[in-house]
Order: structure tokens, then C-alpha cells, then sequence
């Protein structure tokens, strides 16, 4: 590693400080340990796909430590209508992000740390890292009851999930991410992982609910940088390296070429929606029609984030069936989100001329809308 021989004096503290690429590449054996300066979440996973594509972890292994704005990150075989509730997200500026690992769905923010465990594919142990973040913090509070579970969670007096796992495996190499709940808004994070949507039928990874806690609830002296600080220094002490914590930035493209186009997929239309498996939805809306209630049902294959099939079924004479015709035929092909519906429907109203009929094609718009 490229560090100058007065930082490598400093052992009993920790020197943040940022090193060239060239510096990564250098290290040949050990461990290093980076914190990003970002808190984009699609920067941040980026981060990890470089990391994982661009290098030689054979005899090094990797801590990776991360925050981010306010999201939802999905795991990459997940149905985020089924797992989170997008329309509450969109009206707070809460992005959603799709992993490349597995796993199920969590809410990150300024309050949740995130860790990522890089090493060999053959080296690859779950379990330890967990145990080596159990020991930091009984370090940091001896009083805590932390514990790893056998589904790989972290678990707070025996009851409390405070830390999720997920991982993926590549052909060489191999990274193991969990979260940690230190001060995350916890009104938030059940407000947002909790989905409005029914009648999804779907083969997609389902999330396993649990009662959560903030670390902040149990000992309010705690901080994220007192944990970051206090999981770097066991990391280094386990893997025998520097007590230097290098802060990078993942938007950098000198250090870290190609990594923009990787943040830029993460965060398009077809890798957050595009990816969820096929699923369909059957669902009816009821609406008030001249002081009487009548019943809309809706039948929607969905592939690739599209609508394959539609069927909209109206009550006789409330709709002709020529404009309900055209707008199923519309549908079908077009993305399942509500700026599509509404461009269509907007498309459909400007030709319509009978007022009754605008204001019930209208209605139904709005119900498709919040299908999403």
C-alpha cells in the first residue's frame, strides 16, 4: 500500500486518509479497510461490483464501510410492488435501489451502517464476519447481548434484528455485505417496507419480517462512528493490517475507471424494474357511479417490468367497449409505472369529446395508478 512512512507509525490511531488507485492495486497481501464519502446508495454498490470485478483478491481481503440517503434496497431476485410501498417512497423522495446479491428487502439511511466483506471465493465465511462484528461491539459495550444467528442475522437480546445478510459469489471472488442499525428512523423504515399492493401472485424472493432495534435505543451514548471505528480496529487486528481507514469516493472515474456506466445501469429503469420476475396481479377497485357502487376488476400479466396481458372488466354500460378495447391494447407492452398509464390515458382523453366519458376514463386511471 502506498502510505507514507510517517502514517505508518501511527498504530494506535486511526489516520483517514485517501490513497490512489494505484495504491489498491499495489497491496499485495492483507487486509485494507475503506469508507466511502458518498452516501449514494447507487454509487455505493457500484462500488462494490468494481471491487469485486477489478480486483485480485487471492491474498487480500477487503472491508468495505458505507452509508446512504434515505432507500430501500431490494435483493436482486425480489418484487419490489410486493415488498415495499413505492408510491409513499416517491412522494418522499426515498429512492429504491435492486442489489446484486440476494436477500431480502431493507431500509437504509444515515443511521444504518452498511459492510461489505470482500475476500477469495474460497475464503468466503459468512459466519466470521459476523462473529468479528459481534466482537466489536462487545469491545465497544461489554453490556450488550449481541448474537449471529444461524439464518445470519444479528440479533439484540435475543428478539431484536439489528443486522441483515446478503452475498454474492463470483467465479473467483466473493463478498458478503450486512447492515447495522445504530440511529435508523424506524417510523420510516415500517412505513416504507410495508406494500400496499394486493393480489400479486409472484415466484419472487419474499422478505422475512422481524421486530427490529436501534443500537442508538439500547445505549444512547452510541454513534456510527464510534461502531465504524470500533469494527475497523477489530478487522485489523484479526486480519493483522494497518489501522488506517482510506475514505474513497466512488464517483471518482480516474481511480476507478468504468465505474459511472456501473452506477448509471444500477439506477436505470430495467436493472430496478426491468429484473423482477413475472408476476401477475388480479385485483378489483370499486367506485361510486350515480349513487350506486359497481366493481372494476383488473387482470395484469407483468414480464420485465411490462404489461404482457391486460383485462379490464367494466360493469355493462358504464364504459363502451371500443374505449375499454383501446386502452388494454395500449397497456400491453408499456411499462407498469404510473408516468406510462398516465401518458397513455392522456393520449386517450385528448381525442375523447363526451364529457361522462372523459370523467369515468379519467377514474379509471387513477385506480390502474395506484395498482403501482
Amino acid at each position: 500500500m502506498l502510505i507514507t512512512s510517517c502514517l505508518k507509525k501511527c498504530l494506535q490511531s486511526y489516520c483517514v486518509h485517501k490513497v490512489p488507485r494505484a495504491g489498491f492495486q499495489s497491496a499485495t497481501k492483507g487486509g485494507l479497510i475503506l469508507q466511502s464519502i458518498s452516501q449514494d446508495v447507487y454509487q455505493n454498490l457500484a462500488f462494490e461490483d468494481w471491487i469485486h470485478d477489478n480486483m485480485d483478491l487471492e491474498n487480500r481481503s477487503i472491508l468495505f464501510m458505507w452509508r446512504n440517503s434515505s432507500t430501500v434496497v431490494i435483493g436482486r431476485h425480489q418484487n419490489p410492488w410486493q415488498e415495499c410501498n413505492l408510491r409513499a417512497m416517491r412522494q418522499n423522495g426515498i429512492k429504491l435501489a435492486r442489489r446484486r446479491s440476494g436477500g431480502g428487502t431493507v431500509y437504509h439511511d444515515e443511521g444504518n451502517i452498511n459492510l461489505t466483506f470482500f475476500t477469495a471465493r474460497k475464503k468466503y465465511e459468512r459466519m466470521d464476519n459476523l462473529k468479528l462484528v459481534v466482537r466489536a461491539l462487545k469491545t465497544l459495550r461489554p453490556q450488550l447481548d449481541v448474537q449471529a444467528t444461524e439464518r445470519y442475522d444479528l440479533l439484540l437480546n435475543g428478539i431484536f434484528k439489528i443486522s441483515g445478510t446478503a452475498a454474492k459469489l463470483g467465479r473467483t471472488a466473493a463478498y458478503h455485505h450486512c447492515t447495522l442499525l445504530c440511529n435508523a428512523d424506524k417510523f420510516i423504515l415500517s412505513s416504507v417496507l410495508k406494500s400496499p399492493y394486493s393480489g400479486i401472485k409472484s415466484n419472487a424472493t419474499p422478505s422475512v419480517p422481524a421486530l427490529v432495534k436501534n443500537l442508538f435505543e439500547e445505549d444512547p451514548t452510541l454513534t456510527c462512528e464510534m461502531l465504524m471505528d470500533a469494527i475497523a480496529e477489530e478487522y485489523a487486528t484479526h486480519h493483522q493490517t494497518d489501522r488506517q481507514i482510506i475514505t474513497i469516493n466512488p464517483a471518482d472515474e480516474t481511480e476507478f475507471p468504468g465505474i459511472i456506466n456501473k452506477s448509471r445501469e444500477l439506477q436505470g429503469w430495467n436493472w430496478l424494474y426491468g429484473k423482477t420476475p413475472k408476476f401477475s396481479i388480479s385485483t378489483c377497485f370499486p367506485i361510486t357511479d350515480e349513487q350506486s357502487c359497481l366493481e372494476i376488476k383488473v387482470n395484469m400479466d407483468v414480464k420485465n417490468g411490462r404489461i404482457e396481458a391486460c383485462n379490464i372488466d367494466v360493469p355493462q354500460g358504464w364504459l363502451s367497449p371500443a374505449m375499454r378495447d383501446e386502452l388494454t391494447s395500449n397497456l400491453i407492452g408499456s411499462k407498469f409505472c404510473p408516468s406510462e398509464v398516465t401518458a397513455i390515458t392522456t393520449a386517450l382523453l385528448r381525442i375523447c369529446t363526451d364529457y361522462t366519458l372523459y370523467s369515468k376514463l379519467d377514474i379509471l386511471c387513477m385506480k390502474l395508478i395506484t395498482l403501482m
